[in-house]
């Protein structure tokens, strides 16, 4: 039977570095499309990229709509509760910053929430 404890089924969607990358390029950085995902400084492959935001979109984190037809491309946003994780990635890079040598304040997350 799969556990039904929040921290684990919320890590089954989150846990992983390039998930959260994703998330903090749509939520903070304004990508909304493919191309501007891989050129995220982190060098994400397109594999797990494309793995990511099926998941993403699968889990209701995030919303996907074509704009143009051919070839198919689409643009990503997030959804209500995609944004519901703002206050989660905050507080993660404020352990970051306070905890961890060497990170710096980001200059889209110096910036008043939206």
């Amino acid at each position: 039977m799969r556990s039904t404890c929040p921290i684990s089924q919320t890590l089954d969607i989150l846990g992983d570095r390039w998930t959260l990358l994703v998330i903090r390029d749509l939520m903070f950085v304004g990508k909304s499309q493919y191309g501007e995902f891989l050129n995220s400084p982190e060098k994400i492959s397109t594999n797990i990229l494309a793995e990511r935001l099926k998941r993403l979109e699968t889990s209701g984190i995030i919303e996907k709509r074509a704009y143009q037809s051919n070839p198919p491309r689409y643009e990503y946003k997030l959804t209500q509760k995609g944004s519901d994780l703002r206050p989660l990635i905050r507080e993660i890079t404020k352990w970051g910053i306070e905890n961890l040598k060497d990170t710096k304040i980001p200059v889209f997350l110096s910036k008043k929430p939206d």
